[in-house]
């Protein structure tokens, strides 16, 4: 487990555990089924990721936009790699939506649409709506 996989509350957020890569909940949701896919390598660089954790991207980045647009019907999706305080190689994975959103009777928003993602505001969420994300999005990842 490298630091970046621990600020994101790896193990209690992981939904995916690839070989090379760990898909995890957002614990703040910018918008709604917001990720963090972090690189298990010991690289601080993307171009310092090894050929295996690259093209293992291919699979995971086409499970990320599958299950989100089956869970939550996204209109786009935003893989920023910003790597400024947190150093590993790791993505934040944000679904944008040009309305708000319900998940379990809470309203989420994307205060960034149509522009760039906001990721300083975040929509409020209990420790409730937290675990039902994380059991929806589980499942749904654990279908294929």
């Amino acid at each position: 487990m490298n630091t970046t996989m621990k600020k994101f509350g790896y193990p209690e957020t992981l939904i995916k555990d690839y070989h090379h890569w760990v898909v995890l909940l957002r614990p703040q949701q910018a918008t709604l089924g917001a990720l963090v896919l972090v690189c298990k390598e010991d690289v601080e660089a993307f171009s310092e990721v090894t050929s295996e954790a690259f093209f293992e991207l291919k699979e995971i980045t086409t499970a990320i936009e599958t299950h989100l647009k089956g869970c939550f019907t996204y209109d786009k999706i935003n893989y920023l790699m910003l790597m400024m305080v947190d150093r590993d190689v790791h993505f934040h994975v944000l679904p944008r939506y040009s309305q708000p959103q319900l998940f379990s009777d809470h309203e989420f928003n994307d205060p960034g649409w149509p522009g760039p993602p906001t990721l300083t505001q975040y929509n409020e969420t209990g420790e409730e709506i937290i675990k039902e994300l994380l059991q929806t999005l589980r499942e749904t990842f654990s279908r294929g």
